[in-house]
């Protein structure tokens, strides 16, 4: 029976990583660490599969070298790291990521949702639910098709031209075009959004109208009117999401191309 890590121990590993002052010793200790979360990455996704009928892809445990990179970017200290283990899960468009996302809290009580959408990080759009199974924090990534797209984008730009890019750095022509297509996607969102609602109303009124037509029932007017609102606002989602979807998939083939070269 393996011995449990004592938290000091974890912290003061850490702390070598952060320095980079690591034994052949800190590795397997690491590792140690790193597998200790497996049980938990492997309840949390099976739970999702079972009640949500979703599947998860990621990892059970986050590399030594992403690790140690976010030991030094960030003032933390090793236990505090909530994405040793972590999963991913895609979805359509907003609507999808609010349900989904109400369901995972729901499903984990002792969970915490960060919501990346209102304050992006370098422009990285998405919400994180930090799960907690077996005493172990396993962080659950929630991005909409674009929101991938866009993060799928970025790792690529940081692979082939600058780590630094994923963290707001790189030329200005690159930050730039991050930015850019962030900010249309958050108006894809916001349109969305304004479409949830609207739409609900036009289900609620519905239920209510009789399957004959009268025309002068003023509910029978309100779901015309409100037909119009929710045609205008689509209308507008469809152009800002072919944008922004131009502006992704041509930047991604691009970028793809060199990398091949």
């Amino acid at each position: 029976m393996e011995t449990e890590i004592s938290k000091p121990q974890i912290d003061r590993l850490g702390d070598r990583l952060r320095k980079g002052n690591i034994t052949d010793s800190d590795l397997r200790l690491l590792d140690e660490y790193r597998r200790s979360f497996t049980e938990a990455y492997n309840a949390v996704a099976e739970t999702i599969r079972r009640q949500l009928n979703l599947e998860p892809t990621g990892r059970p445990a986050k590399s030594t070298i992403s690790i140690a990179e976010k030991l030094r970017r960030e003032s933390i200290r090793l236990t505090q790291i909530q994405d040793i283990a972590g999963c991913r899960l895609v979805v359509p468009e907003i609507a999808d990521q609010e349900h989904v996302v109400a369901s995972l809290a729901e499903l984990f009580s002792d969970s915490t949702v960060m919501d990346g959408r209102q304050n992006p990080s370098h422009g990285y759009r998405a919400v994180h639910v930090i799960a907690t199974m077996h005493k172990k924090p396993v962080e659950i990534q929630i991005r909409t098709d674009l929101q991938q797209l866009w993060a799928e984008l970025s790792e690529k730009l940081s692979d082939l031209l600058d780590p630094a890019i994923k963290y707001g750095g790189g030329e200005d022509y690159i930050k730039e075009l991050l930015t850019t297509s962030s900010s249309l996607n958050a108006q894809v969102e916001n349109e969305e959004l304004r479409l949830l609602p609207l739409r609900q109303k036009m289900e609620r009124l519905a239920s209510n109208v009789s399957s004959k037509i009268d025309l002068t029932d003023p509910r029978y007017q309100a779901i015309i009117d409100l037909q119009k609102e929710i045609e205008s606002h689509q209308a507008n989602l469809t152009l800002l999401r072919e944008k922004v979807l131009a502006i992704l998939r041509n930047a991604n083939e691009f970028f793809s191309s060199l990398k091949e070269q």
